[in-house]
């Protein structure tokens, strides 16, 4: 009896130990936070770039460091544009979001069957849309729409949806006087960090909770610089948020694909093989920006099918994809984005359980077919997607071998269809009737061997 109470505390207290860690500022103990289970599941986000950048709306999110090198492209664009003189400042009175409806757009997103949002709460250009007391007269409740962007959306993604709500971040601003300081100093002082990064870090933690902080503009500073091992330390122990929160890798110069609770690596990171920690796809609609660009041609943008596609190779490989939009200065998310952000949620209400909750085969891509990219569901059944259609309508799969009992159907629709196991692969026959002009078809097998060949 003694024994068996002895046990029960021990237990009870060891349980209690792991639930109440505490995180120290070194990378050891901050890298061996679990990642939160949602995020792994999630597969999906949609990344939104939105600010002053969005009133000129040509180049990039970086036309205020263009404009201000005189980069000849942005340089043209304002003398033919623009009186003298015209300053990047002046943008932001017409940054005035008439059109902003937060649930609008909440709507879009969970139309598109992703699972989580983040928002550029800030980018390099120091303007906030939230009204932070660390950013006097540069923000949008103070100049521009004179609203709280970010806690208008905040607050109809929690209402009208079951997505998780997030935030981008930039830790440096392009010519904030604070940190052209420290950079002169070779970052020997820390004003910027102290009067403005964290702070406003901290201000957004805690006054809007977001479940995905996502850093970037880490620059050419160090984590030592940036103090962000103190800060994630804070984050995982003390935040709203310390028990959902997820947080990539820009954190210093130093920190890309080694810290963080998923890489982020690189703009566009998309390996192509399996990786060993949990890593992140951020990407975008339009190839050549960020920010909305009002003069973009068609074939800026990727297809339908190449979003698909960039999905399926993300999530085969252990990644989330995070799919970029740039709504306009007046809040409207144009309409190619919202066709191509429906159409990812019409292939997903089909195909969507290939996806969430999925992991990696043991095989990414097949061995002979190799546009077939592999998940397996949580009860171990094993999903190919095909990213192109056989020519012959029959698929042949060398990374699959059938047995006796093997069963196969094309996702949307229940009809068992027929296969052959050959020496050195599996031919399955595929209905012609389900090629429809997809961007992809999902094949479910159940009952089935890793191939030896």
């Amino acid at each position: 009896m003694i024994l068996r109470e002895f046990l029960f505390v021990l237990c009870f207290s060891m349980l209690c130990c792991a639930g109440d860690k505490k995180y120290v500022p070194n990378w050891d103990s901050l890298d061996s936070r679990p990642l939160p289970q949602w995020f792994d599941e999630a597969k999906f986000g949609i990344f939104i770039h939105w600010g002053v950048f969005s009133v000129p709306s040509f180049k990039s999110e970086w036309f205020w460091q263009y404009q201000k090198v005189k980069l000849p492209e942005v340089d043209n664009f304002m003398r033919k544009n623009y009186k003298p003189g015209f300053s990047y400042q002046e943008f932001a009175k017409d940054f005035t979001a008439t059109f902003y409806d937060p649930k609008r757009w909440s709507e879009i997103f969970e139309n598109s069957g992703a699972k989580y949002i983040v928002l550029t709460s800030k980018h390099h250009e120091g303007y906030t849309l939230w009204p932070s007391k660390y950013s006097f007269s540069w923000n949008a409740m103070d100049v521009g729409p004179h609203r709280d962007l970010v806690g208008e959306l905040a607050d109809a993604i929690r209402k009208n949806t079951n997505l998780k709500f997030g935030l981008y971040h930039s830790l440096f601003e392009f010519f904030n006087p604070l940190w052209l300081n420290d950079d002169k100093n070779n970052f020997t002082t820390k004003e910027f960090v102290h009067k403005k990064t964290m702070p406003e870090l901290r201000e957004l933690i805690e006054n809007y909770k977001p479940e995905v902080l996502w850093s970037d503009g880490e620059a050419h500073a160090t984590e030592e610089y940036w103090e962000s091992r103190e800060f994630l330390a804070w984050l995982y122990n003390d935040s709203p948020v310390k028990d959902t929160v997820v947080t990539n890798d820009r954190w210093g110069k130093d920190t890309h694909c080694k810290h963080g609770d998923f890489y982020s690596c690189a703009d566009r990171f998309n390996p192509g093989t399996l990786q060993l920690h949990k890593w992140e796809n951020a990407m975008t609609i339009d190839r050549k920006s960020w920010g909305y660009r009002r003069n973009a041609e068609l074939s800026d943008y990727f297809s339908l099918k190449d979003l698909v596609k960039e999905l399926v190779t993300t999530v085969s490989c252990g990644g989330n994809l995070l799919m970029n939009v740039g709504p306009t200065k007046d809040g409207i998310i144009a309409p190619i984005y919202e066709e191509r952000l429906l159409g990812m949620g019409e292939w997903l209400k089909t195909n969507g359980e290939a996806i969430y909750y999925s992991q990696p085969w043991k095989v990414q891509n097949d061995t002979i077919s190799g546009d077939v990219w592999y998940t397996v569901g949580k009860n171990g059944d094993l999903y190919a997607s095909m990213l192109n259609w056989p020519e012959s309508d029959v698929l042949k799969l060398g990374a699959v071998r059938a047995i006796a009992n093997t069963q196969i159907r094309i996702l949307g629709s229940d009809r068992m269809i027929d296969w052959e196991q050959l020496t050195n692969h599996l031919a399955i026959k595929l209905p012609q009737s389900a090629h429809r002009g997809q961007p992809a078809w999902v094949l479910w097998i159940k009952n089935y061997e890793q191939s030896r060949y």
